[in-house]
């Protein structure tokens, strides 16, 4: 297998980039954040106010606050509306970030109960939550989700799905994280979906590009306090002017760009069909990103990451195991990097991944 330092060190030799925006250069980052940039206090005031009433625009929301973490968002807007609604427990898809990826902190830092609904295998649906009894705080909603390889479900259930939540008197929340690449898959204004839900949760690292940090969206009451909690959680540093005009500076490009990067994706999809080894989920792309299954093991996957990436080419780090020992999974998120390769030249080098030498 790639250790980290060998990986490092092929992906620093290359100039050509599968996914995403391409690499994270620290010097890059920086030199896009405006040497006139308007610094914060604590979270208030400069580029950070500026960035907030920019989030809020676009989603149509009375406020949003910016936060460095979106952890530390979720926690926090979910403790609120479960403090508002007297009770406990969220509801969402067993994929779920929360579920999988944050060591139960939602119970054990804020004493709320996480129930998953559903089926992993497959999209959360309104008739899975008709089989929910217990009274809920908050339904959380992932779009697009992400461990699905981007699906999303489709709107009428999208909307069944937060109808059943306020007819029970739950909040409807919106993990967002790529909510930009959700909207895109919709073609409806982010503003179009958030209008569905309570609060929203939007990421800026990750379909945008920028340094780390968020923000939750919502009524100016709940962003209130969040705000308030943001403090008490440790949130409120004594400058996060950086990451805010990192986001304010590429956001408005990035996101322009959303429809080109689904288009890239579904292209890069369709030459791919009928490349034996390779199987992209979902086919074709509901979303800018996509899932692809190979038929290889992880020698052979590494070896070709190798061959590429000597001819200058960068793929992955490596893939990820699946149920079936044969075939491994890895992500694929489409941005500017991906989008400088024609989708045949895309879906070549993807084959070359699944063939044995």
């Amino acid at each position: 297998m790639l250790t980290e330092s060998e990986a490092d060190d092929l992906r620093a030799a290359c100039t050509r980039f599968l996914a995403g925006h391409g690499p994270v250069r620290a010097a890059e980052l920086l030199a896009g954040i405006p040497a006139d940039t308007v610094v914060d206090r604590y979270g208030d005031g400069g580029v950070v106010a500026e960035l907030e009433a920019t989030v809020a625009g676009l989603l149509g929301t009375e406020a949003a606050v910016f936060l460095p973490s979106g952890i530390m968002a979720q926690q926090i807007v979910l403790r609120v509306h479960a403090d508002r609604r007297g009770r406990r427990t969220v509801l969402y898809h067993p994929m779920c970030h929360l579920e999988h990826h944050e060591g139960r902190a939602l119970e054990r830092l804020q004493g709320l109960v996480g129930r998953p609904v559903g089926e992993a295998h497959r999209l959360l649906t309104a008739a899975d939550l008709d089989a929910v009894a217990e009274p809920a705080a908050a339904l959380l909603v992932e779009l697009p989700q992400r461990d699905l390889g981007g699906q999303q479900p489709a709107w009428a259930d999208l909307e069944a799905q937060v109808a059943w939540a306020r007819e029970r008197g739950a909040a409807a929340h919106l993990d967002g994280a790529r909510l930009w690449e959700s909207a895109a898959g919709y073609g409806v204004p982010p503003a179009r979906v958030a209008a569905l839900f309570d609060s929203v949760y939007v990421s800026f690292y990750k379909g945008i590009g920028a340094l780390a940090g968020c923000c939750v969206a919502g009524d100016g009451a709940l962003v209130g306090e969040v705000r308030e909690w943001r403090r008490r959680v440790g949130g409120t540093l004594f400058g996060l002017w950086p990451l805010a005009a990192s986001a304010l500076a590429l956001l408005p490009g990035r996101l322009e760009r959303m429809p080109r990067y689904l288009e890239q994706a579904r292209a890069i999809a369709a030459a791919l069909a009928g490349v034996p080894g390779v199987r992209v989920v979902p086919d074709p792309p509901q979303t800018p990103m996509m899932h692809l299954l190979l038929e290889a093991d992880e020698a052979t996957v590494d070896a070709a990451v190798r061959r590429l990436a000597a001819d200058g080419t960068w793929t992955i780090r490596g893939a990820s195991p699946t149920a079936d020992p044969a075939v491994l999974r890895f992500e694929l998120p489409v941005g500017d990097a991906t989008c400088a390769f024609a989708p045949e030249e895309a879906a070549e080098i993807i084959a070359v991944l699944a063939r044995r030498p």
